[in-house]
């Protein structure tokens, strides 16, 4: 007789098994309440196999914790008995979209997505609640069911999403916070790929913490930045200082496995190579077919420019050995090791000096030098110069800033001739942040804080440019829109049904505008919402149910 689970696996009887198949001596069994037995670790066992790396309750430790922590780990482990059910009516193209838009508590969200998607999200952004006091609307309490809980609070949606607000006794304490995020950046982990990557954006309310609880779940070898973005706007109430940045923290499942570099223009009109604007013409018409652009990538190895080998352009001159810069002499000598002879090999007499010295250390021009990648004039007279391939150029890696001065509200204003959310991120932050990790045109790109679906924007857009498809996985909770706001004046009850408005005014509009290459383009999506499930617990007993064979 099979026995059904109404509910998503438990991550703990998971980590169980994999710790048995380690040491197979520490796995043991107990009777758990109502007299059944269940697998579990004897961890005074587990000690004995790790005694040497062992920590006891007495030994101090690094360690970041806060009250409630052992609960919040609990709480992402816990199994959840709730389903997504679908809702064609709200959907937009839902038989052939690969798309999904889900509505409800993000963590039970997670929990069923890592059913089917373990491992195979490329990459995650979120935009959480900043933790500024009063303004984030999640508990995770799962020792009750909807009901109990619906009685006990009355703050829900129609579908018993929990709807509890940070309160102002609260305000911003960081414990709420912690215990909010740490579960669902654990079960994000769980989700990504092995070369995947998550984007956070966060402000200096949390971004220490956050950056904490990211260095245990994900590692701090596996931290990649802390990017800064440079807003150029902010709300001038601050009595001491105007906050003009936000941060966006990156971290990969596997850094080992990460590629960020980002494809750029050839530099090619530079003085040195006359034949520079030929190629990168060249390059441009072969850049739709891949075939016959591999075969001339080949041959851009052969191709160079050639770029000066002056020392820091900042310095504005030396004199007498003494570094000036804007006009200030600095205490230190200038480094005599920039200031060497590069004897001309056809003349054998020194050549000529950069009066800001050479870029590169003697010992540092030598090896170029013997790997031929410095190219000599006529005599000494003339400069030496480094040979600079274009194939080298191609690439770079993305720096740690970001100035965008765009604003998101801007971004929904064309959409609903009103602002319909607020403070919601630029599209060309998200679009900057997938192009800079080159997410591949059929990767999985997730958002379970969606907002008013920035993200969603930013993928179809960057799909109908490239002829991607990429696809996106929406997941917002049904906040209620303030029936003083300009969103619910216009006839939106929460947020969800903004960011779905969106996906669909912004895929109409990319198709209205390249009608010919977008005729393809997923600009769908399907809408599922979270709820209890409607199976029971039952017995299947063919004896019982004739109609089961």
């Amino acid at each position: 007789m099979d026995h059904l689970k109404m509910h998503t696996p438990n991550i703990v009887d998971e980590n169980v098994k994999k710790i048995g198949k380690l040491f197979p001596n520490c796995l043991t069994e107990r009777l758990r309440e109502g007299g059944k037995p269940e697998a579990c670790i004897d961890f005074d066992k587990l000690k004995q196999e790790l005694s040497s790396v062992s920590v006891s309750d007495k030994d101090e430790r690094y360690q970041f914790t806060w009250p409630d922590k052992r609960k919040a780990l609990l709480t992402a482990n816990a199994p959840v008995s709730t389903t997504l059910r679908p809702c064609k009516e709200e959907s937009l193209n839902y038989d052939n979209t690969q798309n999904l838009y889900i509505e409800g508590d993000n963590l039970d969200v997670l929990k069923l997505l890592r059913e089917t998607y373990l491992n195979k999200i490329k990459m995650i952004y979120i935009d959480p609640p900043y933790n500024t006091g009063n303004d984030f609307v999640y508990e995770d309490d799962f020792a009750e069911d909807i009901d109990a809980y619906m009685g006990r609070s009355g703050q829900y949606d129609e579908t018993g999403n929990r709807l509890v607000l940070n309160t102002e006794s609260n305000g911003r304490f960081h414990t709420d916070w912690l215990n909010m995020m740490y579960p669902r950046l654990k079960l994000a982990r769980d989700l990504l790929s092995d070369d995947g990557v998550i984007f956070i954006s966060i402000d200096d309310n949390e971004v220490d913490n956050l950056k904490k609880i990211c260095n245990e779940l994900y590692g701090e070898k596996n931290y990649i930045s802390e990017i800064t973005w440079y807003k150029g706007y902010g709300k001038n109430d601050s009595k001491l200082i105007r906050n003009l940045t936000e941060y966006i923290l990156v971290y990969a499942k596997n850094a080992s496995s990460l590629i960020t570099l980002e494809e750029r223009p050839f530099e090619i009109e530079k003085e040195g190579y006359e034949g520079a604007k030929i190629i990168q013409d060249k390059y441009n018409s072969l850049n739709h077919n891949e075939d016959n652009r591999r075969l001339f990538e080949k041959e851009l190895k052969d191709y160079y420019l050639k770029n000066n080998l002056k020392g820091i352009s900042s310095y504005s001159k030396v004199d007498n050995n003494f570094r000036i810069y804007r006009g200030i002499s600095l205490e230190k000598p200038a480094d005599p090791c920039y200031f060497y002879d590069i004897i001309h090999p056809i003349t054998g007499k020194p050549c000529a000096k950069p009066k800001k010295g050479w870029v590169r250390s003697e010992k540092s021009m030598k090896e170029l030098i013997q790997s031929e990648m410095v190219i000599f004039g006529k005599d000494e007279t003339v400069l030496p110069q480094r040979k600079a391939y274009l194939d080298d150029m191609r690439f770079e890696t993305p720096n740690n800033f970001i100035l965008n001065s765009d604003q998101g509200g801007t971004d929904i204003k064309k959409i609903f001739g009103t602002e319909a959310f607020s403070f919601p991120k630029p599209v060309s932050i998200l679009y900057r942040l997938i192009s800079m990790y080159k997410i591949n045109s059929s990767e999985i790109i997730l958002d379970f804080f969606s907002g008013s679906a920035t993200t969603a924007h930013a993928v179809m857009q960057l799909n109908a440019e490239d002829g991607g498809n990429r696809k996106f996985i929406m997941v917002q909770l049904p906040e209620a829109c303030d029936e003083k706001s300009e969103a619910y004046k216009a006839g939106y009850k929460n947020i969800c049904e903004i960011g779905k408005e969106r996906i669909r005014h912004v895929g109409k509009k990319i198709k209205a505008e390249n009608p010919m290459t977008t005729q393809n383009l997923d600009v769908g999506f399907r809408v599922l919402k979270l709820d209890s499930s409607n199976m029971e617990d039952v017995y299947y007993n063919p004896a019982e149910n004739a109609h089961v064979r």
